[in-house]
């Protein structure tokens, strides 16, 4: 089968031919196999096969003055661990980060367990091999009984760990997502921790973005409070049920809630937002540490 070039840009690279701590001007070509990263001083093929992790946005501190937009490749080749870093405009990068991706998972097949949790309570679904298909902020786990789509914007938490599933103990990630306002677990295991890497990395895009947006807020007891008790009804709840001792205080803390964006109006009362169930995720996971 012909190999295609399915990116193609000039940004800025550094990789460990590179004498320079600098990056340098240099034209970035992938294919489904490899990416390539062209200078002035040379060329440096990277293997897909061979990438280990990626990671989006985040630079090591010697460079970190260097890069904005920037993906960072960690792969083995020859026995030997490298990294490589490519920069460019934030439409090439866009393309080039979701081709990549999609050109690490292509051909991936993971056993699911979908949905495996619907709020607190835990499901009878049952094991089902899948393959994962990528799209513009979204993946999908498909060719199963029930396919489904995760919105990566959507997604308020994920764990990387083992799981038996199908009767095999494999690398797993679990990952919870909002579902019209229900926060649903699902399970995915994968074949080795190179694909749990990569497919964690895809999953969490949208998710430290938003986690560093919640950086800034600090909630209040009452606040936290109230957006727990809201979490334990499933995620929304009538006011009445939400009360923690003065009903007109009980409104004025949902109204600082509305405000910052953790609630919104729902169907049968207060519901939280994906921001407000992220809080609630990292206050719970703080206080069973």
């Amino acid at each position: 089968m012909e190999e295609s070039v399915v990116a193609d840009f000039v940004g800025r690279v550094h990789t460990p031919e590179i004498g320079s701590d600098e990056p340098v001007t240099g034209r970035v070509l992938l294919s489904q196999r490899r990416l390539v990263l062209a200078t002035d001083d040379g060329k440096t093929t990277v293997p897909l096969s061979g990438v280990f992790d990626v990671v989006v946005g985040t630079v090591p501190g010697d460079l970190q003055s260097f890069f904005s937009d920037s993906v960072t490749l960690a792969y083995e080749r020859r026995g030997e661990r490298r990294t490589v870093l490519v920069e460019g405009e934030p439409e090439d990068m866009d393309r080039f980060t979701r081709l990549l991706f999609k050109a690490l998972l292509r051909d991936v097949t993971v056993t699911v367990r979908h949905p495996a949790k619907v709020g607190g309570r835990v499901t009878d679904a049952s094991d089902h091999t899948a393959s994962v298909t990528l799209s513009s902020g979204a993946i999908g786990f498909v060719d199963c009984p029930d396919p489904f789509e995760v919105d990566l914007s959507a997604v308020i938490d994920y764990e990387r760990t083992g799981r038996t599933l199908a009767g095999t103990r494999r690398p797993a990630l679990v990952f919870r997502h909002v579902v019209d306002g229900r926060t649903v677990t699902s399970i995915a295991t994968v074949p080795n921790d190179r694909t749990l890497n990569v497919l964690g990395r895809y999953i969490k895009l949208e998710y430290d973005d938003a986690m560093e947006d919640l950086e800034s807020f600090d909630p209040t007891e009452e606040q936290l409070e109230i957006l727990v008790s809201i979490y334990s009804a499933g995620g929304e709840a009538n006011i009445a049920d939400v009360v923690t001792g003065d009903v007109t205080q009980t409104s004025m803390v949902l109204d600082t809630l509305r405000e910052a964006e953790l609630v919104v109006d729902g169907e049968s009362g207060a519901a939280l937002t994906r921001k407000g169930q992220m809080i609630v995720t990292s206050y719970l996971e703080s206080v069973n540490a």
